[in-house]
């Protein structure tokens, strides 16, 4: 499976970003979706995920501002960003894992597929 994340870039504190991450040719219906990110220096960690009946959960740091969401007819995870902070500055990466895995995934370890990344930089 090949994911292509887009959409990062350059933003001011307090701003919004939406983040897409599609499988060109391949269906997104059978599989968990989720997204990481990894800043200067540090690992990657959970961003949030979703399942393939749209169920979801998310980072503490983020939940109340990142919106996760699918579209199984566009083959396209996105990530909406809200209220965006400097910390959230990272690169952020798409993943995949078939739903025979089971519930909500929120492990780096546990996912299959990983699309290349997309930077999102936040200024203060």
């Amino acid at each position: 499976v090949q994911l292509q994340a887009s959409g990062g870039g350059l933003v001011q504190a307090g701003g919004s970003l939406r983040l897409s991450c599609a499988t060109p040719g391949r269906t997104f219906s059978r599989y968990t979706l989720g997204w990481f990110r990894q800043a200067p220096g540090k690992g990657r960690q959970f961003v949030a995920t979703i399942t393939w009946s749209g169920a979801t959960y998310y980072a503490d740091s983020v939940k109340g501002r990142f919106i996760i969401s699918r579209d199984n007819v566009k083959n396209t995870v996105y990530l909406q960003m809200n209220s965006l902070k400097p910390e959230d500055t990272a690169v952020y990466y798409c993943a995949a894992v078939p739903v025979e895995y089971g519930g909500l995934v929120t492990e780096t370890g546990d996912y299959s597929f990983w699309g290349q990344g997309t930077l999102v930089t936040v200024s203060s």
